[in-house]
């Protein structure tokens, strides 16, 4: 009878439902600090972009790479990355907000703006696979704005009749 008295407050305890502390949206997520391949992978970026220089970017990705884009269509393989690159490059800082490796196969997930300790201008997901050479490539980049797109007027429907 004593163990029932003990053992009811702590299972009503854990079956009620904890309350999680508000969470502001809008704060930026921590970076996390990533192994040196992997880093390599985020600065060999970083340069190429800031450099304007698409074939150094596409060296960057397998040769059967994509590059998915916000509001653009897909994008595969290395002549496909460097003519879609051929206009790109300024400003750019990348950090990590999360990552994993599972033997050849590994992922990087993280956030740019135009230079460190700048606020986020949008987010990144790198699928990664290990080359033949035993470095890390970008199997994927899909990338997008977390700028708010501005919303269409509202007027009267053009509904037809």
């Amino acid at each position: 009878m004593k163990l029932a008295a003990c053992l009811l407050p702590l299972m009503l305890a854990v079956a009620a439902p904890a309350r999680s502390p508000e969470v502001d949206i809008e704060a930026p997520l921590p970076s996390v600090e990533l192994p040196p391949t992997l880093d390599r992978v985020l600065r060999d970026y970083e340069r190429a972009w800031q450099a304007r220089d698409p074939m150094a970017l596409a060296t960057l990705f397998a040769d059967d790479g994509f590059v998915l884009s916000n509001e653009r269509p897909p994008v595969r393989g290395r002549a496909a990355i460097r003519g879609a690159y051929k206009d790109g490059g300024g400003p750019l800082s990348l950090r990590a907000l999360a990552y994993a490796t599972e033997g050849p196969v590994g992922y990087i997930i993280g956030a740019y703006g135009p230079r460190a300790g700048a606020k986020d201008t949008g987010k990144f997901v790198l699928a990664l696979r290990r080359g033949p050479e035993g470095r890390w490539l970008i199997a994927a980049d899909m990338d997008n704005s977390s700028r708010p797109r501005p919303r269409p007027a509202a007027g009267p429907s053009a509904a037809p009749q």
